[in-house]
């Protein structure tokens, strides 16, 4: 790693890869929490890919090559963070990535080999597993020089029990991989970090993070670590999100399948893309333009309903395997950012004795509970990136 620089993080989806140069630590220490600078490309793969430097300029858009749009959306990234180090050299570039397997678990560095088996694991997360692996072959051809280090999503969840890892197949499936991992962990372990240093002792306790972005999930917490969690063997279990189903029963897949004659490819597609807020609403993934057509719109409403639903029972059942609850907390892009949602989830968990208070949900404040409320009920950025520059950082120490 080099003695200067920054540390490159990278966060690749289907159509959008997120950026972030973080200053190299000291030795032995953690990068700075706050990035030199950021930015993102959205729309790969569209008509109308842009591109942000998040410098609070308008995103620019880009014309990216139609045939090999991934592949120019990193050009453009390398470009512009060439340009913006003037010369100051990288030490390591952070990748997200999504799926370990039943290996990997820990941050690790690089190359030909270990490239090669997560390809093997691209069918358990499709959305973003290839798209990490193509920025990791591009440098590995291009810049071999370069360190590049792999963090996992399923990382944080190695301290399940094995009776959350085990799904009720035989158990020879479980021997071949076949389990529950848990997804969301870079998020999750910043959690780990963020409620110990806001909370205190508090956070020790029986703690349930919901991540609730265009993917979402649950986390139990016990002493701040994973003891249950609601995605499993993919990044389809669990809950309701915006495109994908979360938790289905499996005949209904064999009846797509078998009665309605949908190929496997038909399949991935009505899961993980039809599904969610846009297939019940028939209108947006989104829930922000949900909210605005609620009253206008019976299935945007229906929608939100089964959202708010399906979070209200995935709580109840890891409250139930933690035996109580001592903290709730919000993170990720609607749950940082939608109060009206928060709202009518702590509503709908009233019976555990939560309380809000209306006017610091209004504000997504740090801590939303009402003073009397018997669980605290908070709000809390999460911070990926910093956590996969601290990796890298750690690793290559």
């Amino acid at each position: 790693m080099s003695a200067e620089g920054h540390i490159v993080v990278l966060n690749c989806g289907s159509s959008s890869i997120k950026f972030g140069l973080f200053a190299r630590p000291a030795e032995g220490g953690d990068p700075p929490r706050q990035a030199d600078w950021r930015g993102q490309v959205q729309g790969i793969g569209g008509p109308k890919a842009t591109l942000d430097l998040g410098d609070g300029s308008p995103a620019r858009p880009l014309q990216l090559d139609a045939a090999h749009p991934y592949v120019a959306a990193l050009a453009v990234i390398r470009t512009e963070v060439l340009r913006w180090l003037a010369g100051r050299p990288i030490a390591a570039v952070a990748h997200r990535v999504v799926h370990g397997g039943p290996r990997h678990f820990a941050p690790v560095r690089v190359d030909a080999a270990l490239l090669a088996e997560l390809k093997g694991l691209i069918p358990l997360a499709p959305l973003h597993q290839p798209f990490a692996l193509e920025a990791m072959e591009i440098l590995l051809r291009e810049r071999p020089d370069l360190p590049q280090v792999a963090c996992f999503d399923t990382g944080f969840h190695h301290t399940l029990p094995v009776v959350e890892q085990l799904l009720p197949l035989p158990y020879a499936a479980y021997e071949r991989g076949l389990r529950r991992y848990g997804f969301h962990g870079l998020s999750y372990e910043y959690m780990a970090v963020a409620l110990a240093e806001r909370h205190g002792p508090l956070a020790q306790g029986r703690t349930l993070v919901a991540h609730l972005g265009s993917g979402a999930s649950l986390c139990a917490m016990q002493g701040l670590q994973s003891v249950a969690t609601t995605m499993g063997f993919s990044a389809l279990d669990g809950l309701m999100m915006g495109t994908r189903t979360g938790a289905l029963d499996p005949g209904a897949v064999l009846y797509l399948m078998e009665i309605e004659q949908l190929t496997v490819q038909q399949v991935g597609q009505v899961l993980y893309h039809d599904s969610g807020l846009l297939g019940i609403s028939g209108l947006s993934a989104d829930p922000r333009v949900l909210l605005a057509h609620e009253a206008d719109e019976p299935r945007a409403a229906l929608a939100l309903q089964l959202y708010v639903r399906r979070i209200v029972r995935e709580v109840g059942a890891l409250v139930a395997v933690m035996g109580g609850l001592d903290l709730l907390v919000f993170t990720a892009g609607i749950g940082e950012h939608s109060a009206v949602l928060r709202q009518r989830i702590v509503q709908a968990l009233a019976w555990l004795g939560l309380a809000l208070d209306e006017a610091a949900n209004a504000a997504d404040a740090p801590v939303i509970s009402a003073p009397g409320s018997a669980v605290r009920v908070a709000v809390e950025p999460t911070h990926e990136e910093w956590i996969s520059a601290r990796h890298a950082a750690r690793v290559m120490t």
